[in-house]
């Protein structure tokens, strides 16, 4: 072993506190980058990595077996632009029943048609994921696609118009990059659900050479209909709808990630200088014993690079290791948000954050022990006797600490001391308050850090606010405490009709009913535009729902609608304009008066609204919500009105909160990113506090030797940081709050919606106040530890230290 080796070995073990933190420092900070930047892979382009994987079909395509011969249907595997097919699978579209009741359904159980394909879960082409639940295990069960299910799991559906009454079980969800079909069911059950004299559609799955835009789809399946005969492909369904969704979700993932992970980095970057730089500065005079013993300042720069480079590797390697283990569960449920993706880290990650890592160690020790290895060795010997702010404060006999350290210090500086001194607080708080104006520029990046901390947290929080407030405004279809239905499972005898009298009736005579209204749901057409709308009518007083106004107001009366924004999208209207809804020969002109919170195609209106057109829109309620008074029992109150519309077909229920995958998995991400910024500013703040209690060890001594209690050390080291966390909460919590305003704009726009002003508004003087005080909580929490070793330290081995 050669002395430079040895140099660096001693160096590590001698400084064994300096180089824990160091260890958790780059630990901390290259977990956190490879988290974000995992995160930020993860959310770019999803649904291609899923496609890929779970090969995906570009087309699924339904045809006819009456008009097209087997040998026909298989000649399509070689229709120009073809890359790929399989099938045929049997396909049937059906409606049916929630519940297993084939006699009069209850209002509302009519399912929506859905096309039941029967396959088996793995194949050439659009493998079925599970993702919740489990795979068929023979006839009498069925599948769903995950996000579309009409039903939960366990949940059973009916069909009463065909022979045998079949049932159906829900036995799991799946997920389908192509969306080839509502559920799937075993081969031998496509008998028992086709009806007599029918046949069932056989569906193809198919993958094109060129198939990455809507007008490349479009030609290939012309191409396809043009090599069957006519009428016999019946149906075809693209890719590019489940894309667009998937891509939106992943997009909406990015602003906010984006934020997080520049955070993180210029922490990593700020904090690790702060680490490595005063290690450096805290060896001045071994440097100058080292160059006394013949040592260039080359060698002396690799000796340093060395002693920094070896905890930050280690450090590094055990970041690598956390950030991967962690990224199982936090990667994992940003999978299930996104509905594919990425699973783990990319191997180019766990190489480049690290090269990074220790590139900015490398640089950051290389510069300061240049600058060291430049010096005199006398004069490298003179300046690491005693610390930079307390040279003058020895030399001169001005009080250990107490002195203004004039030399280098600028007027401000002194200016500023002599105020500190003059406040009425006691002598020891003094001298904590002034410590950190002996090392400006440490002083100054550490606070950076913190108010990069705090800014962190304050994004954090305003998140969880904003999305909790958000999703509410997008759940607001199940608002009331108490939901009055029809149940899907059948478990109440229907009536032959609803006397929605009589349930008013029972919703007002219950103690403690404050407000309720009823919905209609229904689908009308719009003048000029093809296709046709979803219509929830409302009767009674909705303006309590929770449904979020992005810009306008709530409908006032049957002339007035409120919609959604892709309402407003797809028809070309405004806020302002007048629509007709149409139906069956009917209209009725309505006037926007609002756009509403929601990423969906609906139009809210007052149901007298529908009696201009023909009664068949005219259908029965199929919900009451219901708003209690302050402090009824929701419980209690939901039984009582059970027990009386039970005997008309509905049942009474409290009502639920519906929490979004998507929202959970990003309150996570944004809590573990947080907690990980935090820990990464408490250890710089733990550094520094350490490197300048190290280096005033001697005057602390002093003081102690004058009687300082370590009651009152403790107090003068807390208070060294107390101004620097006062001042990273005053400017933390700004840059939060304006990040937080470019964020959530940011992700609603990617997700094709804008942002209620009630849902930016968040910050209210009662959380401004804490997150102002969380940068003095995090700067003493830091400092806590450096304060209690200085406290224990004896007064004869400080004075011993130099």
């Amino acid at each position: 072993m050669n002395a430079l080796s040895k140099v660096v070995r001693a160096g590590v073990g001698r400084k064994r506190v300096q180089t824990l933190v160091m260890v958790l420092t780059t630990m901390m900070s290259v977990t956190a980058c490879i988290l974000a930047t995992g995160l930020l892979v993860a959310s770019q382009g999803p649904y291609q990595r899923s496609f890929a994987d779970q090969h995906g079909a570009h087309l699924n395509v339904l045809y006819d077996p009456a008009k097209a011969s087997p040998a026909q249907l298989a000649a399509t595997a070689h229709t120009p632009g073809v890359t790929a097919s399989a099938g045929p699978y049997p396909a049937l579209t059906v409606q049916a029943r929630a519940g297993q009741d084939t006699e009069i359904p209850p209002p509302g159980s009519l399912l929506p048609p859905m096309t039941l394909v029967g396959r088996a879960q793995d194949g050439p082409m659009d493998g079925l994921r599970i993702t919740q639940g489990r795979w068929l295990a023979g006839p009498g069960e069925v599948v769903f696609l995950d996000g579309h299910s009409p039903l939960a799991i366990g949940d059973s559906m009916t069909f009463p118009d065909l022979p045998g009454h079949p049932t159906l079980k829900v036995v799991g969800l799946a997920a389908s990059v192509s969306w080839s079909a509502d559920g799937w069911i075993a081969p031998e059950q496509v008998p028992a659900l086709t009806a007599p004299g029918t046949a069932p559609a056989l569906q193809y799955l198919y993958r094109f050479a060129h198939a990455g835009t809507d007008a490349e789809v479009d030609a290939d399946h012309a191409a396809l209909t043009a090599a069957m005969p006519g009428g016999a492909l019946a149906r075809a369904t693209s890719y590019r709808p489940a894309q667009a969704e998937a891509n939106r979700t992943a997009s909406t993932f990015v602003p906010f990630v984006t934020a997080f992970g520049v955070l993180g980095l210029a922490m990593s970057v700020l904090i690790i200088g702060v680490v490595v730089s005063g290690a450096v500065s805290a060896a001045t005079r071994r440097i100058g014993i080292l160059k006394s013993l013949g040592f260039t300042p080359a060698q002396v720069a690799r000796a340093y690079v060395g002693q920094a480079l070896i905890p930050a590797g280690i450090g590094t390697a055990l970041g690598v290791l956390g950030g991967n283990l962690l990224s199982v569960p936090v990667l994992g449920m940003a999978h299930k948000a996104l509905r594919g993706g990425l699973l783990g880290i990319p191997l180019w990650v766990d190489f480049a954050v690290p090269a990074v890592a220790l590139a900015a160690v490398t640089a950051t020790t290389l510069l300061p022990a240049l600058r060291a290895g430049r010096l005199r060795t006398v004069e490298a010997l003179a300046v690491g006797r005693t610390a930079p702010g307390a040279r003058g404060t020895a030399a001169r006999g001005e009080g250990a600490c107490g002195g203004e350290a004039r030399t280098g210090a600028s007027g401000l500086v002194a200016g500023i001391r002599r105020l500190i001194d003059r406040l009425p607080v006691p002598r020891t708080l003094n001298l904590g308050l002034a410590s950190p104006f002996n090392r400006p520029a440490r002083s100054a990046t550490t606070a950076a850090a913190v108010v990069l901390g705090t800014a962190g947290v304050t994004l954090c929080v305003g998140l969880t606010l904003s999305l909790s407030a958000f999703q509410d405004g997008l759940t607001a279809e199940h608002a009331g405490k108490v939901v009055v239905e029809a149940p899907i499972d059948g478990s109440v005898k229907p009536a032959d009709h609803l006397d929605e009298a009589a349930v008013a009736k029972a919703i007002n005579a219950g103690p403690g009913t404050r407000a309720w209204y009823s919905s209609v749901p229904t689908s009308v057409a719009v003048a000029g535009n093809t296709g046709r709308s979803e219509v929830i009518a409302f009767s009674g007083d909705a303006s309590w729902s929770g449904y979020q106004m992005i810009s306008g107001r709530w409908f006032q009366g049957p002339g007035e609608a409120v919609v959604g924004s892709a309402f407003l999208r797809a028809n070309k209207v405004k806020v302002g304009d007048t629509i007709t809804l149409t139906d069956h020969g009917h209209s009725t002109p309505v006037r926007i008066s609002g756009e509403m919170l929601s990423p969906d195609d609906l139009v809210f209106v007052d149901r007298a609204a529908l009696n201009e057109l023909d009664s068949a829109v005219h259908t029965e309620a199929v919900g009451f919500h219901i708003d209690l008074a302050p402090g009824t029992d929701a419980k209690a109150y939901a039984d009582a009105l059970d027990a009386a519309v039970r005997p008309l077909g509905l049942t009474a229920e409290q009502g639920g909160t519906h929490l979004s995958i998507v929202m959970l998995a990003m309150n996570t991400l944004a809590g573990t990113l947080t907690l990980l910024l935090v820990a990464v500013a408490g250890l710089g703040v733990l550094n520094t506090v350490l490197l300048d209690t190290r280096e005033r060890v001697h005057d602390l001594g002093v003081l102690k030797a004058l009687g300082m209690s370590p009651r009152q050390t403790v107090g003068m080291v807390l208070a060294s940081v107390c101004g620097s966390g006062l001042v990273a909460g005053l400017v933390g919590v700004p840059i939060g709050i304006v990040v937080h305003h470019w964020v959530m704009p940011a992700m609603a726009h990617a997700a094709g919606v804008g942002v209620p002003e009630a849902d930016l508004a968040v910050f209210d003087p009662s959380v401004v106040g804490p997150l102002i005080l969380g940068g003095l909580v995090l700067a003493l929490l830091g400092a806590l530890l450096p304060a209690t070793w200085a406290a224990r330290t004896r007064t004869v081995t400080a004075l011993r230290t130099e």
